[in-house]
């Protein structure tokens, strides 16, 4: 599904199942030893899903563990990312010589909780999404904002090792063209990103994937 709006030369797998035959290696299997089932299995799933696009790619299976603030540490040679929501679970990959940063996330079609717009939004995003939400209710906008600053930061931190808050990106979402660019307001790293998003089957998926060079 969230291949459709990625470039060429990635590689993508999702799925809406977990899969009962998923297992994971020793040293992810310790990461979550303590935790609850549902988060096992979206754990699981995702680097199922990781693996089979490692496949795809040419590699070998290998553990993706976690770096510092909970960021998958890839292979070398490649670069990637991995989301989940309820019913939904995926991994993106590719070649490190190819693509500098990845950046994905999914999220249900549904309304943010209240009080979190106002955490995730600049003043100046907020007209325009309300403006969204009056036009074209089938989607959930400001939700999709949300994701899109999720795939930011994905993209951002394996380039600058930093955080990014919410409060330090400003978005602008094209409903007809599928895409959204956003304005870095942080220092120390890119200026700028650019993705593409898409709404179906209950779902809200972004994707960022920066070109090497």
């Amino acid at each position: 599904m969230i291949e459709s709006i990625l470039p060429v030369g990635t590689v993508a797998v999702d799925t809406f199942i977990d899969p009962p035959g998923a297992t994971l290696f020793p040293e992810e299997a310790a990461l979550v030893a303590k935790a609850v089932e549902k988060r096992r299995l979206e754990f699981t799933t995702a680097r199922w899903c990781a693996r089979r696009a490692m496949a795809e790619l040419g590699r070998p299976p290998a553990p993706v563990l976690r770096g510092e603030r909970g960021q998958p540490r890839w292979p070398a040679g490649l670069v990637g990312s991995m989301t989940h929501c309820a019913g939904y679970r995926g991994a993106v990959l590719a070649p490190r010589e190819s693509f500098t940063t990845i950046g994905i996330d999914a999220e249900p079609n549904e309304p943010l909780p209240d009080g979190v717009f106002e955490t995730v939004t600049r003043p100046g995003e907020r007209p325009h999404i309300d403006e969204l939400l009056r036009e074209h209710p089938a989607v959930r906008w400001d939700r999709l904002l949300f994701s899109a600053k999720e795939s930011i930061y994905k993209s951002w931190f394996p380039l600058t090792s930093r955080w990014l808050g919410f409060e330090e990106a400003e978005l602008d979402i094209d409903p007809s063209a599928g895409t959204f660019s956003a304005r870095i307001l942080a220092t120390g790293g890119p200026t700028g990103f650019d993705g593409r998003w898409m709404a179906g089957e209950g779902l809200i998926l972004t994707a960022i994937a920066v070109p090497a060079g």
